[in-house]
């Protein structure tokens, strides 16, 4: 066995409850202009390939995070902390064909992501405070959002907004992904309200470049991150959203 297969191996595993395989991965971001942008996409195409699953122009995406009475999530990632977790709601083009309940966590250097499909009436239910419905669900992410929501009064705080271009490449298990026109949606958190108001959160003409890598990151990869972009570290489009959000209250 090689030892880029031992090291996927060991980063990949079934979650608990979880009804996907799940592994831990490194998760770079950068903020890049637009510029840089179409000069990477046209060196990458030596290499990856766009997602299959994604359109032409790839697909809109729409998550409504949730914190806490403390805002746990939102200060431990301005803070930078190493160990923390955040829970979001996300679905895509607006449509409820596909509702992910989804918690991503921060593990030191490594990102985990979980997530459990939710019925429209679920989403429904959940908006509403009435979350009792979880606990029948198997996924063991189903029951502990519940008690979080109970315990720790987690509530929704803002709608992050973004059309996403994916690329990926097999070896290393590498996703390259450009998230552009992030905003946030004001006005109530009906995700699947098209005409909810946003609000852009970055400055015109940039956008946010995103590596995910489970065994290692390929050089035709790190050659092409602009040397002088700025990596997203204590900041996240979560934050940036949230913000925004506040600011506009």
């Amino acid at each position: 066995m090689g030892i880029v297969k031992m090291i996927d191996n060991f980063l990949t595993y079934q979650g608990p409850g979880s009804d996907h395989v799940g592994t831990y991965r490194h998760e770079l971001k950068y903020v890049i202009n637009c510029a840089e942008r179409e000069d990477i996409k046209l060196r990458l195409n030596i290499a990856l390939k766009k997602d299959p699953h994604a359109g032409k122009n790839g697909y809109m995406i729409r998550s409504l995070y949730f914190d806490d009475y403390w805002m746990s999530a939102y200060q431990e990632k301005s803070m930078g902390v190493l160990d923390r977790k955040k829970y979001r709601i996300r679905i895509y083009n607006y449509s409820d064909a596909t509702i992910k309940l989804e918690r991503k966590k921060k593990v030191d250097m490594y990102i985990y992501k979980e997530d459990a499909r939710l019925s429209r009436q679920e989403f429904d239910m959940i908006l509403a405070g009435q979350y009792d419905f979880l606990l029948e669900r198997p996924e063991n992410l189903c029951k502990e959002f519940y008690y979080e929501c109970q315990s720790r009064v987690l509530r929704p705080v803002t709608i992050v907004d973004y059309e996403r271009e994916p690329y990926i490449l097999d070896e290393g298990t590498v996703r390259v992904t450009f998230d552009n026109d992030v905003r946030t949606a004001l006005g109530g958190y009906d995700i699947f309200d098209e005409n909810l108001p946003c609000v852009n959160v970055l400055e015109a003409g940039t956008c946010v470049m995103e590596v995910k890598y489970t065994g290692f990151l390929p050089q035709i990869v790190r050659s092409v991150i602009p040397p002088k972009a700025a990596e997203l570290k204590a900041v996240s489009k979560y934050v940036l959203c949230l913000e925004k959000t506040r600011s506009a209250l």
